[in-house]
């Protein structure tokens, strides 16, 4: 099993690889610049991010929406907290701009639903060990902003699950607007489509831009 880097080897201007189907935490200051590559073009990173200060004060996705009036942020986009204050800003997007922000991380009662036997990888988790390894515990787990992943929203209202659009090498940068910890999970889901049309996850790369 891989394990998670060491959050404190974190430099700005240093890429660091978060592991297929695991996550990590990662500390950024006030007005520092986070880039997150899709490093192998279609796979999903369930994104999080907590308040340095108050963990209980987290990205939320449902006042994005209400205060973008969209289902997904493009460049220029204030990110809010669940007090609808800035928490982040998404200073640029190289890819076509699909992103998701209605569905929950993957937990172990979402592969039970697809009729997996036993324990499997899932973000929910993820989520709560990146924050250990820096020593927080989050009170709940926020629905996260799903970067790369493609669930089309049809006019009946019915959605579906896609494969990527996303390339190799494209990336986001995201200004953080006070002191927070960020959380990237590589999506571990095999058993849909999300990952791409094989259904095989693999790792993202990231940095603290210097």
């Amino acid at each position: 099993m891989a394990e998670h880097q060491d959050t404190t080897t974190i430099r700005p201007g240093e890429m660091f690889e978060i592991p297929a189907r695991r996550g990590r935490a990662i500390p950024v200051n006030k007005g520092q610049v986070l880039r997150i590559v899709n490093t192998h073009g279609a796979q999903v990173g369930d994104f999080f991010a907590f308040d340095a200060a108050d963990p209980a004060v987290f990205l939320s996705m449902e006042h994005l929406r209400a205060g973008l009036r969209r289902i997904s942020p493009r460049p220029g986009d204030v990110l809010p907290d669940n007090r609808r204050q800035p928490l982040m800003t998404l200073l640029s997007d190289s890819s076509p701009g699909v992103h998701d922000t209605l569905i929950a991380a993957c937990d172990i009662h979402r592969y039970e639903q697809l009729g997996h036997q036993g324990h499997h990888d899932n973000c929910a988790d993820n989520l709560r060990m990146a924050l250990a390894e820096v020593g927080v515990r989050a009170p709940d787990v926020p629905c996260p902003l799903n970067l790369w992943m493609n669930i089309p929203v049809a006019e009946d209202g019915s959605l579906s699950w896609r494969a990527p659009v996303s390339r190799p090498g494209d990336h986001v940068r995201l200004r953080a607007e006070r002191d927070l910890i960020a959380v990237i999970s590589c999506c571990p889901m095999d058993l849909l489509p999300i990952n791409g049309e094989d259904a095989v996850p693999r790792s993202l790369s990231a940095m603290i831009e210097g």
